[in-house]
């Protein structure tokens, strides 16, 4: 076999055949730099959400009538800067892969949440929380597997 060929069944092998309805059409398979870069998208988001709460807490929190003034604080501002940058980064993700993978894959955000308001901010977690996460990746688990 040829090397044209291996190629020709190594992407075919990396494609799946999918009719909308309105016919059918080759969609590559998500590829592990699709997964990293869905994972840096997610830990960004994290990221942000922490600095946003940092920043907040030292601003002794905020209203509706304040509220735009946290913006110029350096946590809050750096969170903006990372959510920016992981929306880049989602764009590249949804051109690679399904949205009904990528995002319920993206919900591992919330359960890293859980973490870091522990971890970070010493907020109690309770069981049923915890379950929640639980429940979170194992729905996760069975999302990434088909």
């Amino acid at each position: 076999m040829n090397s044209n060929r291996l190629m020709i069944v190594v992407i075919r092998i990396r494609e799946k055949r999918i009719d909308n309805g309105k016919g059918i059409f080759m969609q590559k398979a998500p590829t592990l730099i699709s997964y990293i870069l869905l994972t840096l998208n997610i830990l960004m988001l994290c990221g942000g959400q922490i600095l946003f709460k940092l920043g907040l807490e030292k601003l002794g929190g905020v209203n509706l009538s304040n509220a735009w003034k946290a913006i110029f604080t350096l946590p809050i501002f750096t969170g903006l800067v990372l959510y920016a940058l992981a929306t880049l980064i989602w764009f590249v993700v949804l051109s690679r892969m399904p949205l009904s993978v990528a995002y319920p894959i993206q919900s591992v955000a919330y359960v890293l949440g859980i973490g870091a308001a522990l971890i970070f901010f010493n907020e109690p977690v309770s069981l049923m929380k915890w379950i929640g996460a639980m429940i979170i990746m194992i729905g996760v688990f069975f999302i990434a597997l088909d």
